[in-house]
């Protein structure tokens, strides 16, 4: 029981349901999470802790920086359908996802 709860309790943040929904396009590091939330990186990795541990997402190195990534291969991911059927049309969602299009990870984070 103990695991459930761990689980739902990682979705129970809007912005850990909004890193879910990023996720979904397309791998991210902090910095690109950071400024799609505009929150600080220390909350913006502590949400991620939150999701890792949970099983929903993982990461990666890759050269300087870490991406995070949807864990198809977890109890978790069980869920994420539901939960991205859920909140396709949520305004903020939406606004996310126009607005990781103009982020470029390279210049936001440096070479």
């Amino acid at each position: 029981m103990r695991e459930l709860t761990k689980l739902f309790k990682a979705l129970s943040d809007q912005n850990r349901l909004r890193i879910i929904k990023m996720l979904e396009i397309k791998p991210l590091c902090v910095c690109e999470i950071t400024e799609a939330l505009q929150l600080a990186t220390s909350t913006v990795s502590k949400h991620l802790s939150i999701l890792r541990d949970a099983g929903y997402i993982s990461d990666q190195k890759d050269a300087k920086w870490v991406n995070y990534t949807l864990n198809p291969n977890s109890k978790a991911s069980v869920l994420l359908p539901i939960i991205s059927d859920w909140l396709a049309t949520a305004d903020p969602v939406k606004s996310d996802a126009e607005h990781l299009k103009t982020i470029d990870r390279v210049n936001l984070c440096g070479n």
